[in-house]
């Protein structure tokens, strides 16, 4: 099998890991396995995965640059899309199944609830970024594509505050993604800071 085949049967499988907590999540819907509040347990599983693959999309950098493998970088779209995916489903059904499109009831929620307005901002600052995830898109933005794919970073931070801010008891896993959020984050200024030391004693 050639390089190019075997690098395509692992995207293949790759992209099946993605959508296998999906495909859980309709078996579990559809069994009736999601506890005794099955909007709520379906609406965090469904943050959960956003958040996770916000993450796992964080770390593409640093592991093409430690392993030298430049062919990582192909799953950044993949990966991003599946982001927004489950983030979309985790807004819809917070809006439809738990608010029934209402637009009031939310206009209602948002005074006492600022985790949502935060929420709601990190999602519509995905929207762009999946519009845009075409290789026909990065071409014809150019440089602006890589600075308009920058909010990533900050859409990681307002993921990460939404979901600690929406705790009603103490829950340590909002805690272990901040932690891995602030870790990349900081390798990607460390790693910034060395090229400019480098460009300026060149």
């Amino acid at each position: 099998m050639s390089n190019k085949n075997l690098w395509y049967c692992l995207k293949t499988i790759i992209f099946i890991l993605c959508l296998s907590p999906f495909l859980i999540l309709v078996y579990d819907v559809f069994y009736q396995k999601l506890g005794a509040n099955p909007i709520e347990t379906l609406h965090f599983r469904l943050g959960d995965w956003a958040l996770r693959f916000i993450c796992i999309g964080l770390t593409l950098t640093p592991l093409k640059r430690i392993t030298k493998l430049s062919k990582i970088n192909s799953l950044r779209r993949m990966l991003g899309l599946f982001a927004f995916f489950y983030a979309s489903l985790h807004f819809l059904v917070y809006i439809g199944l738990d608010l029934s499109f209402s637009v009031d009831e939310l206009l209602d929620e948002i005074p006492n609830s600022p985790y949502i307005i935060v929420g709601l901002i990190a999602y519509a600052l995905l929207i762009p970024l999946a519009i845009t995830s075409t290789h026909v898109m990065q071409k014809s933005l150019g440089r602006t594509w890589k600075t308009l794919h920058r909010l990533i970073y900050i859409i990681a931070i307002l993921a990460v505050i939404h979901y600690l801010w929406m705790q009603k008891t103490y829950n340590p896993e909002p805690l272990y993604y901040a932690v891995i959020v602030s870790v990349l984050l900081m390798y990607r200024i460390i790693f910034s800071l060395k090229l400019k030391r480098k460009a300026l004693f060149k």
